[in-house]
Protein backbone atom coordinates (compact mmCIF):
# COMPACT_ATOMS: atom_id res chain seq x y z
CA UNK A 1 0.00 0.00 0.00
CA UNK A 2 3.25 2.24 0.06
CA UNK A 3 3.42 4.70 -2.93
CA UNK A 4 1.34 2.39 -4.97
CA UNK A 5 0.48 4.41 -7.90
CA UNK A 6 -3.30 5.85 -8.07
CA UNK A 7 -5.32 3.81 -10.92
CA UNK A 8 -7.88 4.64 -13.36
CA UNK A 9 -10.81 2.61 -12.80
CA UNK A 10 -13.43 1.92 -15.35
CA UNK A 11 -17.28 2.70 -15.05
CA UNK A 12 -18.68 0.22 -17.74
CA UNK A 13 -22.32 0.86 -17.48
CA UNK A 14 -21.45 4.79 -18.41
CA UNK A 15 -18.82 4.16 -21.03
CA UNK A 16 -21.23 2.02 -22.34
CA UNK A 17 -23.63 4.44 -22.91
CA UNK A 18 -21.08 7.25 -23.90
CA UNK A 19 -19.86 5.22 -26.47
CA UNK A 20 -23.14 3.77 -27.83
CA UNK A 21 -23.64 7.98 -28.19
CA UNK A 22 -20.29 8.72 -29.72
CA UNK A 23 -19.85 5.38 -32.36
CA UNK A 24 -23.16 6.94 -34.36
CA UNK A 25 -21.90 8.95 -36.98
CA UNK A 26 -24.79 11.66 -37.04
CA UNK A 27 -27.62 12.17 -34.20
CA UNK A 28 -30.44 14.15 -33.65
CA UNK A 29 -29.19 15.38 -29.93
CA UNK A 30 -26.08 16.69 -28.11
CA UNK A 31 -25.52 14.97 -24.83
CA UNK A 32 -24.74 16.57 -21.81
CA UNK A 33 -22.65 14.62 -19.05
CA UNK A 34 -23.24 17.00 -15.93
CA UNK A 35 -22.62 15.96 -11.94
CA UNK A 36 -21.03 17.44 -9.22
CA UNK A 37 -16.96 18.83 -8.77
CA UNK A 38 -14.76 15.75 -8.23
CA UNK A 39 -16.71 12.80 -9.49
CA UNK A 40 -14.43 11.66 -12.40
CA UNK A 41 -15.84 13.76 -15.28
CA UNK A 42 -13.10 14.64 -16.97
CA UNK A 43 -10.88 11.61 -15.83
CA UNK A 44 -13.38 9.24 -17.58
CA UNK A 45 -13.25 11.37 -21.37
CA UNK A 46 -9.09 11.66 -21.09
CA UNK A 47 -8.45 8.79 -19.64
CA UNK A 48 -11.22 6.22 -20.66
CA UNK A 49 -12.61 7.75 -23.64
CA UNK A 50 -10.48 10.00 -25.77
CA UNK A 51 -7.94 7.52 -27.29
CA UNK A 52 -10.77 5.23 -28.38
CA UNK A 53 -12.53 7.64 -30.22
CA UNK A 54 -9.47 8.56 -32.05
CA UNK A 55 -8.72 5.20 -33.45
CA UNK A 56 -9.63 4.14 -37.14
CA UNK A 57 -12.62 6.26 -38.77
CA UNK A 58 -13.71 8.12 -35.86
CA UNK A 59 -11.93 11.29 -35.08
CA UNK A 60 -12.80 13.36 -31.74
CA UNK A 61 -11.90 17.05 -31.36
CA UNK A 62 -11.26 17.87 -27.12
CA UNK A 63 -11.76 21.67 -26.22
CA UNK A 64 -11.64 22.68 -22.43
CA UNK A 65 -12.74 26.04 -21.90
CA UNK A 66 -11.12 25.70 -18.39
CA UNK A 67 -7.47 26.17 -19.98
CA UNK A 68 -8.20 29.55 -20.08
CA UNK A 69 -8.03 30.31 -16.61
CA UNK A 70 -4.35 29.32 -16.16
CA UNK A 71 -4.09 29.59 -12.27
CA UNK A 72 -6.40 26.95 -11.64
CA UNK A 73 -5.78 24.15 -14.60
CA UNK A 74 -3.84 20.83 -14.59
CA UNK A 75 -2.16 21.87 -18.18
CA UNK A 76 -0.04 24.19 -16.15
CA UNK A 77 0.57 22.51 -13.40
CA UNK A 78 -2.46 23.84 -10.94
CA UNK A 79 -5.20 22.12 -9.73
CA UNK A 80 -8.59 22.63 -10.30
CA UNK A 81 -10.40 24.68 -8.14
CA UNK A 82 -13.03 22.89 -5.67
CA UNK A 83 -15.07 26.45 -6.03
CA UNK A 84 -17.24 27.15 -9.10
CA UNK A 85 -15.04 28.56 -12.01
CA UNK A 86 -17.45 31.70 -11.48
CA UNK A 87 -15.02 32.47 -8.50
CA UNK A 88 -12.11 32.32 -10.85
CA UNK A 89 -10.78 35.00 -12.86
CA UNK A 90 -12.80 34.90 -15.98
CA UNK A 91 -10.78 34.14 -19.41
CA UNK A 92 -11.06 36.39 -22.47
CA UNK A 93 -13.85 35.54 -24.58
CA UNK A 94 -11.50 35.36 -27.95
CA UNK A 95 -8.94 33.12 -25.94
CA UNK A 96 -12.06 30.61 -25.40
CA UNK A 97 -13.34 31.45 -29.22
CA UNK A 98 -9.89 30.07 -30.33
CA UNK A 99 -9.77 27.50 -29.13
CA UNK A 100 -12.61 26.06 -30.35
CA UNK A 101 -11.89 26.98 -33.80
CA UNK A 102 -8.80 25.59 -34.13
CA UNK A 103 -10.13 22.68 -33.30
CA UNK A 104 -12.91 22.59 -35.59
CA UNK A 105 -10.37 23.46 -38.14
CA UNK A 106 -7.96 20.85 -37.61
CA UNK A 107 -10.89 18.04 -37.73
CA UNK A 108 -11.73 20.24 -41.02
CA UNK A 109 -8.57 19.89 -42.25
CA UNK A 110 -8.55 16.24 -41.63
CA UNK A 111 -11.82 15.87 -43.46
CA UNK A 112 -10.23 17.37 -46.27
CA UNK A 113 -7.27 14.83 -46.42
CA UNK A 114 -10.24 12.01 -46.17
CA UNK A 115 -11.34 13.95 -49.48
CA UNK A 116 -14.99 13.92 -47.24
CA UNK A 117 -14.63 17.61 -47.78
CA UNK A 118 -15.02 19.58 -51.35
CA UNK A 119 -14.36 23.11 -52.27
CA UNK A 120 -18.23 22.64 -53.53
CA UNK A 121 -19.33 21.67 -50.71
CA UNK A 122 -18.10 24.77 -48.59
CA UNK A 123 -19.53 26.85 -50.62
CA UNK A 124 -23.00 25.26 -51.06
CA UNK A 125 -23.65 25.24 -47.34
CA UNK A 126 -21.82 28.73 -47.08
CA UNK A 127 -24.33 30.17 -49.53
CA UNK A 128 -27.16 29.12 -47.57
CA UNK A 129 -26.94 31.24 -44.71
CA UNK A 130 -24.59 34.02 -46.68
CA UNK A 131 -25.13 36.16 -49.66
CA UNK A 132 -21.94 35.82 -51.29
CA UNK A 133 -21.27 37.98 -54.20
CA UNK A 134 -20.46 41.35 -52.56
CA UNK A 135 -18.02 39.45 -50.45
CA UNK A 136 -16.31 37.41 -53.13
CA UNK A 137 -16.28 40.49 -55.43
CA UNK A 138 -14.18 41.74 -52.59
CA UNK A 139 -12.04 39.29 -52.41
CA UNK A 140 -11.68 38.95 -56.16
CA UNK A 141 -10.64 41.96 -56.61
CA UNK A 142 -8.77 42.89 -53.79
CA UNK A 143 -6.42 46.07 -53.63
CA UNK A 144 -6.43 46.41 -57.66
CA UNK A 145 -9.95 46.73 -58.31
CA UNK A 146 -9.83 48.12 -61.36
CA UNK A 147 -7.73 45.16 -63.25
CA UNK A 148 -9.67 42.65 -61.13
CA UNK A 149 -13.12 43.88 -62.38
CA UNK A 150 -16.02 41.14 -62.58
CA UNK A 151 -18.93 41.54 -64.84
CA UNK A 152 -22.47 41.62 -62.32
CA UNK A 153 -23.60 39.31 -65.08
CA UNK A 154 -21.37 36.38 -63.50
CA UNK A 155 -23.34 33.67 -61.73
CA UNK A 156 -22.39 32.73 -57.75
CA UNK A 157 -20.30 29.53 -58.74
CA UNK A 158 -18.84 30.81 -61.33
CA UNK A 159 -17.81 34.33 -58.50
CA UNK A 160 -16.67 31.39 -56.15
CA UNK A 161 -14.14 29.61 -58.26
CA UNK A 162 -12.74 32.34 -58.97
CA UNK A 163 -12.24 33.75 -55.86
CA UNK A 164 -10.70 30.26 -54.73
CA UNK A 165 -8.15 30.48 -57.51
CA UNK A 166 -7.52 34.41 -56.54
CA UNK A 167 -6.95 33.18 -53.17
CA UNK A 168 -4.98 30.27 -53.88
CA UNK A 169 -2.07 32.65 -55.51
CA UNK A 170 -1.62 34.12 -52.18
CA UNK A 171 -1.35 31.40 -50.22
CA UNK A 172 1.85 29.69 -49.71
CA UNK A 173 1.61 26.29 -51.32
CA UNK A 174 4.04 24.87 -49.33
CA UNK A 175 2.48 25.59 -46.44
CA UNK A 176 -1.23 24.10 -48.06
CA UNK A 177 1.03 20.89 -48.67
CA UNK A 178 2.07 20.80 -44.95
CA UNK A 179 -1.22 21.14 -43.41
CA UNK A 180 -2.59 18.56 -45.28
CA UNK A 181 0.37 16.51 -45.47
CA UNK A 182 1.96 16.56 -49.69
CA UNK A 183 4.86 17.31 -49.36
CA UNK A 184 5.53 14.75 -46.86
CA UNK A 185 6.44 11.34 -49.31
CA UNK A 186 7.02 8.86 -46.40
CA UNK A 187 3.76 9.78 -44.45
CA UNK A 188 1.93 9.38 -47.97
CA UNK A 189 -0.44 6.03 -47.89
CA UNK A 190 -0.75 6.10 -51.70
CA UNK A 191 0.43 8.04 -54.43
CA UNK A 192 -1.39 10.97 -55.77
CA UNK A 193 -1.84 12.09 -59.11
CA UNK A 194 -1.55 15.93 -60.54
CA UNK A 195 -5.61 16.41 -59.94
CA UNK A 196 -5.84 14.95 -57.18
CA UNK A 197 -3.73 16.91 -55.38
CA UNK A 198 -5.18 20.30 -56.80
CA UNK A 199 -8.67 18.79 -55.66
CA UNK A 200 -7.62 18.48 -52.04
CA UNK A 201 -5.68 21.89 -52.56
CA UNK A 202 -8.38 23.78 -53.71
CA UNK A 203 -10.49 22.25 -50.86
CA UNK A 204 -8.22 23.65 -48.33
CA UNK A 205 -8.24 26.77 -49.92
CA UNK A 206 -12.00 27.13 -49.83
CA UNK A 207 -12.19 26.83 -46.29
CA UNK A 208 -9.57 29.76 -45.77
CA UNK A 209 -11.81 31.36 -48.54
CA UNK A 210 -15.00 30.83 -46.54
CA UNK A 211 -13.42 31.91 -43.38
CA UNK A 212 -12.12 35.36 -44.69
CA UNK A 213 -16.14 35.86 -46.65
CA UNK A 214 -17.27 35.63 -42.84
CA UNK A 215 -14.42 37.67 -41.25
CA UNK A 216 -15.23 40.76 -44.13
CA UNK A 217 -19.05 40.30 -43.44
CA UNK A 218 -18.71 40.86 -39.36
CA UNK A 219 -16.62 44.17 -40.18
CA UNK A 220 -19.20 45.28 -41.97
CA UNK A 221 -21.33 44.73 -38.38
CA UNK A 222 -18.65 46.13 -36.20
CA UNK A 223 -20.32 49.44 -35.26
CA UNK A 224 -24.00 47.86 -35.05
CA UNK A 225 -22.27 45.13 -32.92
CA UNK A 226 -20.41 47.68 -30.98
CA UNK A 227 -24.08 49.93 -30.60
CA UNK A 228 -25.70 46.83 -29.06
CA UNK A 229 -23.23 46.30 -26.22
CA UNK A 230 -23.48 49.75 -25.56
CA UNK A 231 -27.38 50.31 -25.36
CA UNK A 232 -27.65 46.67 -24.36
CA UNK A 233 -29.94 45.72 -26.66
CA UNK A 234 -30.15 42.05 -28.51
CA UNK A 235 -30.55 41.23 -32.06
CA UNK A 236 -30.29 37.36 -32.86
CA UNK A 237 -28.76 38.16 -36.73
CA UNK A 238 -25.96 39.69 -35.33
CA UNK A 239 -25.48 37.73 -32.33
CA UNK A 240 -25.48 34.72 -34.76
CA UNK A 241 -22.84 36.28 -36.76
CA UNK A 242 -19.92 35.99 -34.15
CA UNK A 243 -20.88 32.23 -34.29
CA UNK A 244 -21.03 31.71 -37.86
CA UNK A 245 -17.24 30.53 -38.69
CA UNK A 246 -17.70 27.47 -36.06
CA UNK A 247 -20.95 26.38 -36.64
CA UNK A 248 -19.88 26.25 -40.36
CA UNK A 249 -17.39 24.02 -39.49
CA UNK A 250 -19.51 21.78 -37.41
CA UNK A 251 -22.24 21.78 -40.33
CA UNK A 252 -19.55 21.00 -42.49
CA UNK A 253 -18.18 17.97 -40.53
CA UNK A 254 -21.75 16.81 -39.64
CA UNK A 255 -22.46 16.32 -44.03
CA UNK A 256 -19.12 14.55 -44.20
CA UNK A 257 -19.61 12.10 -41.47
CA UNK A 258 -19.32 9.00 -43.06
CA UNK A 259 -19.78 5.42 -41.57
CA UNK A 260 -16.44 3.58 -41.25
CA UNK A 261 -14.70 6.01 -42.98
CA UNK A 262 -14.47 9.78 -41.16
CA UNK A 263 -16.84 9.69 -37.76
CA UNK A 264 -15.75 13.32 -36.16
CA UNK A 265 -17.14 14.17 -32.91
CA UNK A 266 -16.47 16.60 -30.66
CA UNK A 267 -16.31 17.15 -26.38
CA UNK A 268 -16.70 20.56 -25.10
CA UNK A 269 -15.35 20.54 -21.53
CA UNK A 270 -16.08 23.09 -18.88
CA UNK A 271 -18.96 25.02 -21.28
CA UNK A 272 -19.70 26.88 -18.31
CA UNK A 273 -16.88 29.21 -18.56
CA UNK A 274 -17.71 30.44 -21.93
CA UNK A 275 -21.25 32.11 -20.28
CA UNK A 276 -18.35 33.82 -17.86
CA UNK A 277 -15.94 34.93 -20.28
CA UNK A 278 -15.21 38.40 -20.92
CA UNK A 279 -15.21 40.73 -23.68
CA UNK A 280 -12.28 42.75 -24.94
CA UNK A 281 -13.51 44.70 -27.88
CA UNK A 282 -16.97 45.86 -28.00
CA UNK A 283 -17.30 45.62 -31.58
CA UNK A 284 -15.69 42.52 -32.29
CA UNK A 285 -18.39 40.08 -30.65
CA UNK A 286 -21.05 39.96 -28.13
CA UNK A 287 -20.43 39.18 -24.11
CA UNK A 288 -19.94 35.36 -23.50
CA UNK A 289 -22.97 34.72 -22.26
CA UNK A 290 -24.40 35.62 -25.41
CA UNK A 291 -21.83 33.60 -27.72
CA UNK A 292 -22.82 30.72 -25.15
CA UNK A 293 -26.02 30.59 -25.90
CA UNK A 294 -26.45 31.71 -29.78
CA UNK A 295 -23.55 28.09 -29.93
CA UNK A 296 -25.92 26.09 -28.39
CA UNK A 297 -29.10 27.12 -30.72
CA UNK A 298 -27.26 26.31 -33.24
CA UNK A 299 -25.82 23.32 -32.82
CA UNK A 300 -29.72 22.11 -31.15
CA UNK A 301 -31.02 23.61 -34.63
CA UNK A 302 -28.34 21.53 -36.51
CA UNK A 303 -29.31 17.97 -34.86
CA UNK A 304 -33.07 18.93 -35.05
CA UNK A 305 -32.84 19.87 -38.70
CA UNK A 306 -30.39 17.95 -40.61
CA UNK A 307 -28.43 16.14 -37.89
CA UNK A 308 -25.18 16.47 -35.93
CA UNK A 309 -21.58 14.65 -35.03
CA UNK A 310 -21.99 13.60 -31.67
CA UNK A 311 -21.18 16.17 -29.29
CA UNK A 312 -20.71 15.75 -25.95
CA UNK A 313 -20.95 19.04 -23.37
CA UNK A 314 -19.34 18.04 -20.34
CA UNK A 315 -19.72 20.44 -17.00
CA UNK A 316 -20.25 20.67 -13.02
CA UNK A 317 -22.54 23.23 -13.00
CA UNK A 318 -25.94 22.13 -11.99
CA UNK A 319 -27.21 24.56 -14.31
CA UNK A 320 -27.15 22.00 -17.64
CA UNK A 321 -29.02 19.27 -14.73
CA UNK A 322 -31.96 20.81 -15.56
CA UNK A 323 -32.41 24.66 -16.11
CA UNK A 324 -30.67 24.98 -19.23
CA UNK A 325 -33.46 22.39 -20.59
CA UNK A 326 -36.25 24.77 -20.26
CA UNK A 327 -34.40 27.90 -21.19
CA UNK A 328 -33.11 25.91 -24.41
CA UNK A 329 -36.61 24.73 -25.35
CA UNK A 330 -38.31 21.25 -23.15
CA UNK A 331 -37.22 18.49 -20.95
CA UNK A 332 -35.55 16.54 -23.56
CA UNK A 333 -34.02 19.05 -25.91
CA UNK A 334 -30.56 17.39 -24.67
CA UNK A 335 -29.56 13.74 -23.64
CA UNK A 336 -28.99 14.12 -20.16
CA UNK A 337 -26.46 11.79 -18.13
CA UNK A 338 -25.64 12.45 -14.79
CA UNK A 339 -22.91 10.70 -13.00
CA UNK A 340 -22.37 10.75 -9.28
CA UNK A 341 -19.03 9.09 -8.58
CA UNK A 342 -19.10 5.79 -6.42
CA UNK A 343 -21.28 4.87 -4.00
CA UNK A 344 -19.78 4.02 -0.49
CA UNK A 345 -19.77 0.14 -1.48
CA UNK A 346 -18.29 0.79 -4.47
CA UNK A 347 -15.67 3.07 -3.44
CA UNK A 348 -14.99 0.37 -0.31
CA UNK A 349 -14.54 -2.24 -2.46
CA UNK A 350 -11.82 0.26 -4.70
CA UNK A 351 -9.92 1.82 -1.75
CA UNK A 352 -9.55 -0.73 1.02
CA UNK A 353 -6.11 -2.57 0.96
CA UNK A 354 -4.74 -0.92 -1.90
CA UNK A 355 -4.77 2.63 -0.82
CA UNK A 356 -6.47 3.12 2.91
CA UNK A 357 -6.64 0.16 5.60
CA UNK A 358 -10.26 -0.68 7.12
CA UNK A 359 -10.19 1.59 10.12
CA UNK A 360 -9.01 4.85 7.69
CA UNK A 361 -11.97 4.04 5.20
CA UNK A 362 -14.25 4.52 8.57
CA UNK A 363 -13.00 7.86 9.08
CA UNK A 364 -13.43 8.63 5.55
CA UNK A 365 -16.39 7.20 4.73
CA UNK A 366 -17.90 8.96 7.62
CA UNK A 367 -16.53 12.64 6.75
CA UNK A 368 -15.35 12.77 3.33
CA UNK A 369 -17.57 10.45 1.75
CA UNK A 370 -16.52 8.69 -1.55
CA UNK A 371 -15.88 11.31 -4.21
CA UNK A 372 -13.29 10.05 -5.77
CA UNK A 373 -11.29 13.41 -6.62
CA UNK A 374 -11.43 13.82 -2.43
CA UNK A 375 -10.30 10.03 -2.23
CA UNK A 376 -7.55 10.93 -4.62
CA UNK A 377 -6.57 13.82 -2.61
CA UNK A 378 -6.40 12.82 0.47
CA UNK A 379 -4.06 9.28 -1.01
CA UNK A 380 -1.93 12.10 -1.93
CA UNK A 381 -1.51 13.58 0.89
CA UNK A 382 -1.05 10.48 3.11
CA UNK A 383 2.37 9.90 0.47
CA UNK A 384 3.12 13.26 1.37
CA UNK A 385 6.02 14.21 3.85
CA UNK A 386 3.47 15.27 6.30
CA UNK A 387 1.88 12.68 6.78
CA UNK A 388 5.23 10.67 7.56
CA UNK A 389 6.51 13.26 9.85
CA UNK A 390 2.85 13.02 12.18
CA UNK A 391 3.75 9.55 12.16
CA UNK A 392 7.58 9.95 13.29
CA UNK A 393 6.55 12.04 16.17
CA UNK A 394 3.97 8.80 17.17
CA UNK A 395 1.19 11.67 18.38
CA UNK A 396 0.00 12.03 14.79
CA UNK A 397 -3.36 9.27 14.07
CA UNK A 398 -4.72 9.19 10.05
CA UNK A 399 -7.46 11.48 11.77
CA UNK A 400 -5.07 14.67 11.73
CA UNK A 401 -4.75 14.10 8.23
CA UNK A 402 -8.59 14.24 7.46
CA UNK A 403 -8.41 17.20 9.61
CA UNK A 404 -5.60 18.87 7.77
CA UNK A 405 -7.49 18.14 4.28
CA UNK A 406 -10.98 19.63 5.62
CA UNK A 407 -9.40 22.59 6.57
CA UNK A 408 -7.50 22.88 3.16
CA UNK A 409 -10.95 22.41 1.79
CA UNK A 410 -11.90 25.32 4.32
CA UNK A 411 -9.38 27.84 3.18
CA UNK A 412 -9.52 27.17 -0.74
CA UNK A 413 -13.22 26.37 -1.08
CA UNK A 414 -15.10 28.42 1.40
CA UNK A 415 -13.01 31.67 2.30
CA UNK A 416 -13.29 33.18 -1.04
CA UNK A 417 -16.39 34.95 0.04
CA UNK A 418 -18.29 32.01 -1.69
CA UNK A 419 -21.34 32.46 0.54
CA UNK A 420 -22.42 35.21 -0.92
CA UNK A 421 -25.83 35.28 -0.61
CA UNK A 422 -26.98 38.65 -2.88
CA UNK A 423 -30.99 40.28 -2.01
CA UNK A 424 -32.52 36.62 -1.82
CA UNK A 425 -31.30 34.07 0.81
CA UNK A 426 -32.19 30.93 -1.54
CA UNK A 427 -30.47 27.70 -2.16
CA UNK A 428 -29.76 29.22 -6.03
CA UNK A 429 -27.04 31.61 -4.14
CA UNK A 430 -25.43 28.32 -2.61
CA UNK A 431 -25.52 26.64 -6.07
CA UNK A 432 -24.24 29.32 -8.34
CA UNK A 433 -20.69 29.18 -6.42
CA UNK A 434 -20.63 25.27 -5.86
CA UNK A 435 -21.74 25.04 -3.04
CA UNK A 436 -24.73 22.63 -3.49
CA UNK A 437 -25.53 20.66 -7.01
CA UNK A 438 -28.97 20.54 -8.17
CA UNK A 439 -29.44 17.36 -9.82
CA UNK A 440 -31.27 15.88 -12.36
CA UNK A 441 -32.91 12.47 -11.09
CA UNK A 442 -34.20 12.50 -8.42
CA UNK A 443 -34.81 16.44 -8.98
CA UNK A 444 -32.93 17.47 -5.23
CA UNK A 445 -30.33 19.93 -4.21
CA UNK A 446 -27.62 17.77 -2.72
CA UNK A 447 -24.21 19.45 -1.13
CA UNK A 448 -21.53 18.62 -3.81
CA UNK A 449 -19.62 16.16 -1.56
CA UNK A 450 -19.91 14.93 2.23
CA UNK A 451 -16.93 17.02 2.66
CA UNK A 452 -18.07 19.77 1.26
CA UNK A 453 -20.99 19.26 3.70
CA UNK A 454 -19.09 18.80 6.85
CA UNK A 455 -17.33 22.14 5.59
CA UNK A 456 -20.11 23.98 5.86
CA UNK A 457 -21.41 21.97 9.27
CA UNK A 458 -18.52 23.40 11.10
CA UNK A 459 -18.79 26.85 10.17
CA UNK A 460 -22.29 27.19 11.23
CA UNK A 461 -21.18 25.59 14.43
CA UNK A 462 -18.70 28.18 15.09
CA UNK A 463 -21.06 31.03 14.01
CA UNK A 464 -23.45 29.72 16.36
CA UNK A 465 -21.10 29.95 19.08
CA UNK A 466 -19.90 33.13 18.64
CA UNK A 467 -23.35 34.93 18.43
CA UNK A 468 -24.61 36.79 21.60
CA UNK A 469 -27.80 36.74 23.10
CA UNK A 470 -29.97 39.51 20.16
CA UNK A 471 -28.57 37.31 17.18
CA UNK A 472 -29.60 34.09 19.09
CA UNK A 473 -32.78 35.62 19.49
CA UNK A 474 -32.74 36.73 15.78
CA UNK A 475 -31.88 33.38 14.73
CA UNK A 476 -34.90 31.38 16.14
CA UNK A 477 -36.82 34.22 15.33
CA UNK A 478 -35.75 33.55 11.44
CA UNK A 479 -36.26 29.86 11.82
CA UNK A 480 -39.62 29.74 13.65
CA UNK A 481 -41.14 32.85 13.12
CA UNK A 482 -40.41 33.59 9.12
CA UNK A 483 -40.24 30.37 8.22
CA UNK A 484 -42.88 29.78 6.24
CA UNK A 485 -42.91 33.11 4.74
CA UNK A 486 -39.75 31.62 2.70
CA UNK A 487 -42.39 29.48 0.71
CA UNK A 488 -43.35 32.46 -1.80
CA UNK A 489 -39.82 33.89 -1.88
CA UNK A 490 -38.50 30.37 -3.29
CA UNK A 491 -41.38 29.73 -5.96
CA UNK A 492 -40.04 30.80 -9.40
CA UNK A 493 -43.06 32.16 -12.19
CA UNK A 494 -43.29 29.91 -14.69
CA UNK A 495 -42.39 26.88 -12.24
CA UNK A 496 -45.45 24.03 -10.73
CA UNK A 497 -43.02 23.58 -8.31
CA UNK A 498 -39.21 24.56 -8.06
CA UNK A 499 -36.45 22.94 -6.66
CA UNK A 500 -35.46 25.16 -4.34
CA UNK A 501 -39.21 25.38 -2.59
CA UNK A 502 -38.96 21.27 -2.04
CA UNK A 503 -35.75 21.99 -0.67
CA UNK A 504 -36.78 24.42 2.08
CA UNK A 505 -40.40 22.94 2.32
CA UNK A 506 -38.71 19.66 3.45
CA UNK A 507 -36.37 20.77 5.84
CA UNK A 508 -37.46 23.87 6.96
CA UNK A 509 -38.76 23.25 10.44
CA UNK A 510 -36.06 20.31 11.56
CA UNK A 511 -33.50 21.99 14.78
CA UNK A 512 -30.31 22.37 13.45
CA UNK A 513 -28.45 19.03 14.25
CA UNK A 514 -31.49 17.14 12.60
CA UNK A 515 -31.21 19.42 9.61
CA UNK A 516 -27.66 18.82 9.48
CA UNK A 517 -27.54 15.42 9.86
CA UNK A 518 -30.40 14.83 7.16
CA UNK A 519 -27.66 14.98 4.63
CA UNK A 520 -29.50 17.85 2.49
CA UNK A 521 -30.79 20.21 5.15
CA UNK A 522 -27.99 22.28 6.19
CA UNK A 523 -28.46 24.82 3.42
CA UNK A 524 -31.79 25.69 4.70
CA UNK A 525 -30.41 26.12 8.29
CA UNK A 526 -27.69 27.79 6.90
CA UNK A 527 -30.01 30.06 4.91
CA UNK A 528 -32.25 30.99 7.78
CA UNK A 529 -29.33 32.29 9.34
CA UNK A 530 -29.72 36.02 7.27
CA UNK A 531 -32.52 37.56 7.41
CA UNK A 532 -34.18 39.34 4.37
CA UNK A 533 -32.48 42.48 5.59
CA UNK A 534 -28.96 41.19 5.56
CA UNK A 535 -27.00 43.30 2.63
CA UNK A 536 -24.17 41.84 0.52
CA UNK A 537 -21.23 43.64 2.61
CA UNK A 538 -22.94 41.84 5.73
CA UNK A 539 -22.34 38.47 4.24
CA UNK A 540 -19.02 38.91 3.29
CA UNK A 541 -18.00 39.65 6.68
CA UNK A 542 -18.68 36.44 7.35
CA UNK A 543 -15.55 34.56 6.73
CA UNK A 544 -15.04 31.02 7.23
CA UNK A 545 -11.99 29.84 9.63
CA UNK A 546 -10.44 26.09 10.25
CA UNK A 547 -11.32 25.28 13.54
CA UNK A 548 -7.59 23.63 13.91
CA UNK A 549 -8.18 22.75 17.37
CA UNK A 550 -11.23 20.34 16.83
CA UNK A 551 -10.24 17.18 15.75
CA UNK A 552 -12.21 15.16 13.34
CA UNK A 553 -14.21 12.35 14.68
CA UNK A 554 -15.48 9.22 13.57
CA UNK A 555 -19.02 10.63 14.65
CA UNK A 556 -19.84 14.54 14.30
Amino acid sequence: MVNKPWRIIPRPLLETVLNNHAHHHRVPQPLILHGPRGVGKTTLILERLLGEWNQGPHLTGYVDFAESIKDHHPHFNQSFPWASWFNCPPPALPDCTAKLESCLEYMAHKGVQLGAITSQQVFSTLSKWHSLRSTLRRVIQGNKGSKNAVSDKVSGSVLWDRAVFTLSARCDAEEIDGVLGLSDKKKKKRSLSMEEASYYREAFVALKLAKEVIQVQNSWRRNAIAHLNRTGGFSRSLSNSCTDWPCLLLELLSQAAEIDHFQPKLVINNIEVLKNAILLDESSSFSGSMFHDSLIWRIIALGANERCLPLVLVTSDSYYSYRAYMDFGFPDIFISREIFGWNPQEAKLHMITDYFSHSEWLIIAEVLGSNPRHLFELYALKQGNYYQKLVDNKHGTFEDIVDSYLAYLQVNYLADCSLEIFDDPSAIALVEVGLLYAQRDPSIIRPVSRAIQRCLVRWLVQERLKMGFRESLQYLWQRIIRGRSYRHLMLQVGYKESMREVFLDKFIFHSGSEALASGYGYGATLLLTFDLKTTKDDILEKKLEPNSKTKVQSKE
